[in-house]
C-alpha cells in the first residue's frame, strides 16, 4: 500500500455532523419561540424548517434562508433582539455542534503517523467558531477556510495552500470528504487521492471516482 505523509479532512458533514446540528437549533427555536405544539405538528415543522435550511445551504444571509419558515410558522414569541435571524443562527449554530468519540480516537490514531489539517468552505467566523466550540482546534495542525483565503472548493488553490502550509507534495497526500464533486473532484483537480466518507452510502451519480470509499472513521487507518 502507498505510504502517505499527510491526511486533510472536510469540516461539516465530515468531522462534524451538520444535521445533528440542525436538529439542536431546531429545538432551540421551537422552546423560545412556540408553545403547546403537538410532537405531530413539530415533527412537521422540523422538516420543513430541514427543507428552508437546504435550500439556503452556503447561503450566508440567514434572514433571507430563514424567514420563509418563520412566515409560514409565525412564532408566538419573537427571536431576541428585534427577532434577528441573522444574530441568533451566529450565536447558537455553532454551540449545536458536537465532536464523536470515535472520531476523535481515529484522529489521534492517524495524527500518530501522518500531519492533519482541515479544509472547510465558508465563512471565517462562523468555521472558527464551531471549530473552537468543539475543541478541533486542538487537534489539527492547519486549518483553511475559503473566506480567509479566497478559493473554495472544488478550486485546486484551496488544496495547494493547505500542501505548502504542511509542506507536502500532492502524492504523499490523501483527503477525506462528504461531498463527491466539492471534496473528491475538488482534490483530485490539486493531484491528491480522495477517500469518500458516506455514512449514508448515498449513491455516486458522477463521474468522480474516488480512491476509497468509507461508512466509518475507524476505517479511515487502513489507508496509513
Amino acid at each position: 500500500m502507498k505510504i502517505y505523509k499527510a491526511m486533510l479532512f472536510d469540516l461539516d458533514d465530515t468531522l462534524l455532523n451538520r444535521d445533528q446540528a440542525v436538529d439542536q437549533l431546531f429545538s432551540i427555536i421551537s422552546e423560545q419561540c412556540y408553545e403547546n405544539v403537538t410532537p405531530l405538528a413539530k415533527k412537521h415543522m422540523l422538516q420543513r424548517f430541514k427543507e428552508h435550511d437546504v435550500i439556503g445551504y452556503g447561503n450566508g444571509d440567514k434572514e433571507r434562508v430563514l424567514k420563509p419558515f418563520f412566515d409560514e410558522f409565525p412564532p408566538k414569541y419573537p427571536l431576541p433582539n428585534n427577532n434577528d435571524i441573522q444574530g441568533f443562527w451566529d450565536h447558537h449554530f455553532p454551540r449545536c455542534f458536537s465532536i464523536n468519540q470515535n472520531m476523535i480516537d481515529a484522529i489521534n490514531n492517524i495524527k500518530k503517523q501522518v500531519k492533519v489539517g482541515i479544509i472547510t468552505n465558508g465563512s471565517t467566523q462562523r468555521q472558527n467558531a464551531k471549530i473552537n466550540n468543539t475543541n478541533l482546534n486542538e487537534f489539527f495542525e492547519t486549518i483553511i477556510i475559503s473566506e480567509e483565503v479566497g478559493f473554495s472548493k472544488p478550486d485546486k488553490r484551496i488544496f495547494e495552500i493547505a500542501l505548502n502550509k504542511l509542506s507536502v507534495p500532492p502524492e504523499d497526500v490523501l483527503f477525506v470528504g462528504d461531498h463527491i464533486e466539492k471534496d473528491i473532484g475538488g482534490c483530485q483537480n490539486a493531484g491528491i487521492d480522495g477517500i469518500w466518507f458516506n455514512p449514508h452510502q448515498i449513491q455516486n451519480n458522477t463521474e468522480i471516482k474516488p480512491y476509497a470509499e468509507v461508512y466509518s472513521f475507524d476505517r479511515l487507518l487502513n489507508y496509513i
